[in-house]
């Protein structure tokens, strides 16, 4: 089992980008899939999650609806679109499936869980 991001870029601040998630030998579809993101010298922290099934998506309080996650099921694909994107913004993003994710909530990977490798989103001028 695989899974990658990718997307990542140079953005300048208002910019956009849209990550990619991909997976092999899995059906992301199967699984609640999140996105997780670790600055230098900071947490890695949950940035959106949709689950499997009921679709439920969550997204962190930072967020502030600058950022959109959807799947395509036919591609085995979950993306991540981002826009309006700020320095505080920088940082590595991942791919994962997670065991819970609610509106309000997102359980970060356990054992059992797959990581992807990630990709580096930096935003500057």
């Amino acid at each position: 089992v695989q899974l990658q991001a990718s997307g990542g870029g140079l953005v300048q601040p208002g910019g956009s980008l849209r990550l990619s998630c991909a997976a092999s030998g899995i059906r992301l579809d199967t699984y609640a899939i999140g996105w997780f993101r670790q600055a230098p010298g900071k947490e890695r922290e949950g940035v959106s999650c949709i689950n499997a099934g009921d679709g439920r998506i969550y997204y962190g309080h930072f967020v502030k609806g600058r950022f959109t996650i959807s799947r395509d099921n036919i591609k085995n694909m979950v993306y991540l679109q981002m826009n309006s994107l700020t320095p505080e913004d920088t940082a590595v993003y991942y791919c994962a499936t997670v065991p819970l994710c609610r509106t309000n909530i997102i359980q970060r990977p356990k054992g059992d869980d797959y990581w992807g490798q990630g990709t580096q989103v930096t935003v500057s001028s």
